[in-house]
């Protein structure tokens, strides 16, 4: 919660994300503190695609936009820059946890599950939840700033679209923010079932837990 609260008063491209680092690392510790380190494990795997994904998106809008990182001074990037805007989106909405489609719902979820099922209290679940509305919003803010509205300084006019070499990545980490999703849904939590040592994996209801 303090990770989403700081991001949220960051204006840095990278300072937003890498407090955004500390706020999902306390979910891994959440996870673990209520008993469910299979749902850690899994949003440490997803979570090291979409962060990746984004601080390489970040990359790539700075070195456009010749090493402007405060997104008060960028702004109107999603035309020059489609592919940086997509895949950064898609790493977005991996970390706010959009449902269905992306890896960051599914593992972010088997952990409020895990927390809500905690007997001992459900404030970590409170706190949890409050962090995800912090999440969404300080990323919402971050793609807003930098990829809509007008170009807000010189080095954004200048700005477009990187070559392959930077931008071939950044397809492959939107693909994997997204797929891996599929490792440890209810209906079919494989990695869950692999890091308790079963031989069979069993799925459950859609809405029922995933740790």
């Amino acid at each position: 919660l303090l990770g989403a609260v700081v991001a949220v008063a960051q204006f840095d491209i990278k300072r937003v994300l890498a407090f955004s680092t500390v706020s999902q690392l306390g979910y891994m510790m959440l996870a673990l503190g209520v008993g469910a380190p299979e749902a850690a494990i899994f949003h440490l795997l997803t979570h090291a695609f979409f962060k990746a994904l984004l601080f390489l998106g970040a990359g790539s809008v700075i070195h456009a936009a010749h090493h402007a990182q405060d997104i008060r001074q960028l702004g109107g990037l999603g035309v020059p820059m489609r592919v940086t805007f997509l895949t950064f989106a898609i790493g977005t909405m991996a970390l706010a946890g959009v449902p269905f489609l992306f890896s960051g719902f599914w593992s972010k979820e088997a952990i409020l599950h895990a927390a809500e099922a905690w007997q001992v209290s459900h404030l970590p679940l409170y706190i949890a939840l409050v962090a995800v509305v912090l999440t969404a919003f300080y990323m919402t803010r971050l793609v807003a700033e930098v990829f809509y509205g007008r170009r807000r300084s010189t080095a954004a006019s200048h700005a477009h679209e990187n070559p392959p070499v930077m931008i071939v990545p950044l397809g492959i980490l939107a693909f994997f923010s997204i797929m891996l999703g599929l490792l440890g849904t209810p209906a079919w939590p494989w990695l869950q079932a692999r890091l308790q040592g079963e031989t069979e994996v069993h799925g459950h209801g859609l809405f029922e837990g995933g740790g």
